[in-house]
């Protein structure tokens, strides 16, 4: 086979490889992308017609300019070496401000401005101010809505989940899944007692937490975490990585969880008996961790079924949806999984499709694998859930037969 990029001209000369455009582009989206968050709405909302006073448009203009200057500088010193928690505080709310402005900043600046000029309601100067605060209105609205939904202890939700392998012994087992806690900047010690609590009152036999756990190291999240400690399941308590413990020494987390009594399934499984029936549920690490650097961690599907009988059901837990390609192909039967938070402010969620195979909810992959996708128990950043709400899931497994009651 002939390496393209290797070939030369006919006079001998060497020729570069031409570059890669789309490569290029996603390369300075980091910095194109706070222009745009700050930009659109500010010209959207001063400079599209409205003809405002100069006090106004300059006043306004600062504003935008401040947001755009101090969201990547407090981000930076929040999340990069200094983890200055009060900095991470500011930047993460000013992103998801500037993504709540900036999105219903084009839509209504585009949709609402041409309603406005169909129905005939008033001259260019009119239509522009009506878009400015029907923008500001809904804008506030929703950071309101959304920054209580993020803080709010999440609603249950509960579902029977059949799977065809599934003794009739096990017929009626209770999973709990917890995920994306991100415990971080905002003190959650509270929030994390009343989930615990919530946990508590669902009487599950199995209770899983499938990774993210905080923002930040064990030894600094510890009065966070605690409460994880008090949850009670009849069974088990498991636990696996995901993404954001290897941005934060993951191997404290796996042995705080350790201590709060949590079994932490690293490539390996436990069998849950009930009835003269068995379960197998193993756990991975997340995908990101083969590129972590850190010793002992990957993800291996092998060797967490490594000793198990190939003709019992499986319950997986891996942090990332995505990792369902590999669990279909080894017949898993019931993936649990977190990782998207259901795009956590819309319409984020058109982004998360491109990673992952599935938002949230149940969905089914190959002959016989499920997938159950949790909108997540917490939040990451931005302290603003919109259109995508938190959750806690019960899920009742049941075998054939043996309908819901």
């Amino acid at each position: 086979m002939t390496d393209t990029s290797e070939t030369r001209p006919a006079d001998g000369a060497a020729r570069p490889p031409e570059p890669n455009r789309l490569r290029r582009v996603l390369r300075h989206i980091p910095l194109i992308a706070p222009v745009l968050l700050w930009a659109v709405p500010c010209w959207v909302l001063l400079y599209a017609g409205q003809h405002w006073p100069p006090a106004v448009t300059v006043g306004g203009t600062v504003l935008f300019a401040a947001g755009l200057v101090a969201m990547p500088l407090t981000m930076a010193r929040g999340h990069g070496r200094r983890q200055q928690d009060a900095a991470a505080i500011v930047g993460d709310t000013l992103l998801g401000s500037s993504w709540v402005l900036f999105t219903w900043s084009v839509l209504l600046g585009v949709l609402l401005r041409l309603a406005l000029v169909v129905a005939g309601a008033g001259d260019g100067q009119d239509r522009a101010r009506i878009v400015t605060w029907a923008v500001l209105g809904v804008s506030a609205v929703l950071l309101g809505w959304g920054y209580a939904e993020a803080r709010r202890v999440p609603r249950v939700r509960r579902l029977d989940v059949e799977l065809p392998r599934l003794g009739a012994g096990l017929d009626g087992t209770r999973v709990a899944l917890i995920t994306d806690t991100h415990y971080g900047p905002l003190d959650r010690a509270r929030w994390s007692a009343r989930v615990c609590e919530t946990v508590n009152t669902l009487e599950a036999d199995l209770v899983c937490h499938t990774g993210d756990i905080a923002d930040g190291t064990a030894d600094r999240r510890r009065a966070q975490a605690a409460p994880l400690g008090t949850v009670r399941a009849t069974r088990a308590r498991v636990y696996v990585t995901g993404n954001h413990e290897y941005y934060s020494e993951a191997q404290g987390w796996v042995d705080l969880m350790d201590e709060l009594g949590w079994e932490p399934l690293r490539n390996r499984h436990l069998l849950l008996e009930r009835g003269g029936d068995t379960l197998v549920v193993a756990g991975v690490d997340d995908v990101t961790a083969e590129s972590s650097g850190l010793a002992g961690h990957g993800a291996h599907l092998a060797g967490a079924l490594d000793g198990a009988d190939p003709g019992l059901p499986v319950l997986l837990l891996a942090h990332q949806p995505k990792f369902v390609d590999r669990a279909a192909a080894e017949g898993i039967d019931l993936q649990l999984s977190g990782h998207t938070h259901g795009g956590q402010i819309w319409p984020f969620h058109h982004l998360v499709r491109i990673d992952q195979p599935a938002l949230a909810g149940l969905s089914r992959h190959g002959a016989r694998t499920l997938l159950y996708t949790s909108r997540g128990t917490g939040f990451w950043g931005p302290p603003f859930r919109v259109f995508a709400p938190s959750e806690i899931t019960l899920l009742v497994l049941r075998s054939p037969g043996h309908p819901a009651p």
